[in-house]
């Protein structure tokens, strides 16, 4: 197995008196300590128009990763592609990619979001097109071959750092999704299910190849820790991150600080607990050997080890424990 850190979100949790710059600056200090510890990739993830500050612009982001480190790959998990022009994508890209020496993955996704959508004037409707657009745009660019933008034709410069250009991964979970990556990307990005609905997934992509080379990746919130006292520590951070995607919608005109979730009900904490890959090194490295065997190839696990709201401490000491302690179990 391969292994990520992220994802990598620059949120603010509620009460948090950092600066946005300071934030920032954490994150990409975490992106080193993830490269020390090992890491094989560090990952970013993208949303918009959050009072929290989700980061919206991921290519700059991994430009400043590109810029700090040496040695990781560093993937978007995910860029909403249909919200953007692929040519400045294919810019971009290009540019994270020379200043990486040719390390970035570029992860793609849908998006659901109407706000995000209504936001950028584009139709919800039209994002299945605007991605599988974007995926021959890119190939075609990062080609030097002419490419179809604003009624005429450019060609895109400079050249990628690999030929070919930056592996495209495409983020997948349901059927057509996941055979869409198969068919038109060079590896799909799933999210935490059972090992079985996630094997089925990876059957399903590979179907779609003909023997062609694919990559499979999967993510999932992860806390590895030596003691009984797991949950506790990683529960605020949990509740918060994933409240926060059912209250994304009402906070796109709030402008105050970042709202709160309710108070955590045992059904929510029982809920959570299903989600969350957490407990000793043994007890978390058995828990994702359940996936790599269900795949039956070999799987880069993103562990989703970034959290908001939690110490500093405690974020950087479950880092240095799933390197050190859970990744050997699996290697």
């Amino acid at each position: 197995m391969r292994f990520g850190f992220g994802l990598l979100t620059c949120q603010r949790f509620p009460g948090d008196l950092r600066s946005d710059v300071e934030l920032y600056a954490d994150a990409l200090d975490l992106a080193v300590y993830a490269e020390e510890l090992g890491f094989d990739s560090v990952w970013t993830s993208e949303h918009h128009f959050v009072d929290d500050g989700y980061a919206p612009s991921l290519l700059p982001l991994c430009a400043a990763i590109a810029a700090r480190t040496s040695r990781v790959e560093i993937g978007t998990g995910l860029l909403l592609i249909p919200l953007h022009d692929p040519i400045r994508v294919a810019e971009d890209a290009v540019t994270v990619d020379l200043i990486s020496g040719g390390r970035l993955i570029l992860g793609l996704g849908l998006g659901w979001r109407a706000e995000e959508f209504e936001g950028f004037g584009v139709s919800l409707a039209e994002r299945a097109h605007r991605l599988e657009r974007a995926v021959a745009v890119l190939r075609g660019a990062w080609a030097g071959e002419p490419v179809a933008s604003a009624g005429t034709e450019v060609i895109v410069t400079p050249r990628p750092a690999r030929q070919g250009g930056p592996p495209i991964w495409i983020g997948a979970w349901a059927e057509r999704a996941v055979r869409r990556a198969g068919r038109i990307a060079d590896g799909f990005l799933a999210g935490g299910d059972t090992p079985e609905a996630f094997g089925e997934q990876v059957r399903m992509a590979l179907d779609e190849r003909d023997g062609r080379p694919f990559a499979v990746g999967l993510h999932m919130s992860t806390f590895a820790w030596n003691g009984p006292d797991a949950w506790d520590l990683v529960a605020p951070s949990l509740r918060y991150m994933s409240w926060k995607y059912d209250d994304m919608e009402a906070a796109r005109l709030r402008s105050g600080p970042s709202a709160s979730p309710p108070p955590m009900t045992p059904a929510d904490a029982s809920s959570l607990r299903q989600e969350i890959v957490l407990g000793s090194p043994q007890e978390v490295a058995d828990r994702i050997r359940a996936y790599q065997d269900a795949a039956g190839i070999e799987v880069h696990f993103v562990a989703d080890l970034y959290w908001p709201g939690m110490d500093a401490a405690i974020q950087r000491e479950t880092m240095r424990i799933f390197a050190e302690d859970v990744a050997p179990l699996l290697r």
